[in-house]
């Protein structure tokens, strides 16, 4: 008898751990098992960049799948030692333990529809989950990055590489409070000027997503938006997507795969109708 208690203890007590093993299988079952480096780095002057902040919807958490991992010879992106590679999902350089798609690779392959042949993507991240505003301006560590400084890091590779054309932000998650959500505005102004202060373009273009419809606070969330949607008002060289229609993954806070597909689709549309179609 008690052979068999101490059997029922036993699975008991592993199941966690197989749970877990079995959930962290499936998040990376299709990462792609090597990088493709290029043979030479595209023409400087024909590389447009652009790069991804904000915290862990733009880190990206959805279920990377075969598609996201096909490599297309005018998208790049950046290894951990800021070494060219074509671009694969997960572009997420930070968080190994929760990396998953992001919207970069979707948002550069919309891009390749709309800019002219010979213009090649490169997509670069700095975006790290549960970061709120305030830890961006104040350039604080967090999970063991320093977020402005990690940025600056990454506007110097850019422009080894090409010109950065853009940021495409999303971030807000955590300051859906009641004392956060009133800085919150004011913030955005403090942390895109010290952003485009060191890319060293006052008129750069910053594209924000609204945070998810599926929140289990949507009254806090809705006041986010609110100032997400406003914001261009006051700053020309701003814009936002939508993203009441995309729906989550399960834990009413981070976008699935289609959800990240679709952002990206539409930071890219958003950027090029409001920034670029009419300098062609």
């Amino acid at each position: 008898m008690m052979k068999v208690f101490f059997k029922i203890m036993t699975i008991v007590w592993l199941l966690p751990f197989q749970l877990f093993s079995q959930q962290e299988t499936n998040r990376t079952k299709y990462f792609p098992a090597e990088k493709s480096f290029p043979n030479q780095s595209p023409a400087k002057k024909n590389t447009w960049v652009f790069i991804l902040a904000g915290q862990s919807n733009m880190a990206g958490r959805g279920m990377v799948e075969p598609q996201d991992t096909l490599p297309d010879q005018r998208i790049f992106s950046i290894d951990q030692n800021g070494k060219l590679v074509y671009a694969k999902e997960p572009l997420n350089l930070f968080e190994p333990g929760y990396a998953g798609l992001d919207c970069g690779y979707s948002f550069a392959k919309t891009m390749l529809k709309k800019v002219p042949a010979k213009i090649n993507i490169l997509v670069i991240h700095a975006a790290v989950g549960g970061s709120n505003i305030r830890q961006w301006i104040d350039d604080s560590t967090h999970r063991n990055v320093q977020l402005l400084s990690n940025f600056k890091e990454k506007v110097e590779i850019a422009k080894k590489y090409g010109t950065i054309k853009g940021i495409l932000w999303h971030q807000g998650e955590s300051d859906a409070n009641q004392k956060r959500i009133p800085l919150y505005r004011d913030n955005l102004n403090t942390l895109f000027d010290k952003l485009r202060t060191i890319v060293n373009n006052p008129q750069l273009p910053i594209v924000m997503g609204e945070l998810g419809s599926f929140s289990k606070d949507p009254i806090a969330f809705e006041a986010i938006n609110s100032i997400i949607r406003n914001y261009p008002q006051t700053d020309p060289f701003t814009s936002f997507i939508k993203t009441g229609d995309l729906m989550h993954k399960g834990d009413s806070l981070h976008f699935n795969s289609a959800g990240q597909r679709t952002m990206g689709e539409r930071y890219a549309i958003e950027f090029w109708e409001k920034f670029s179609s009419k300098k062609k």
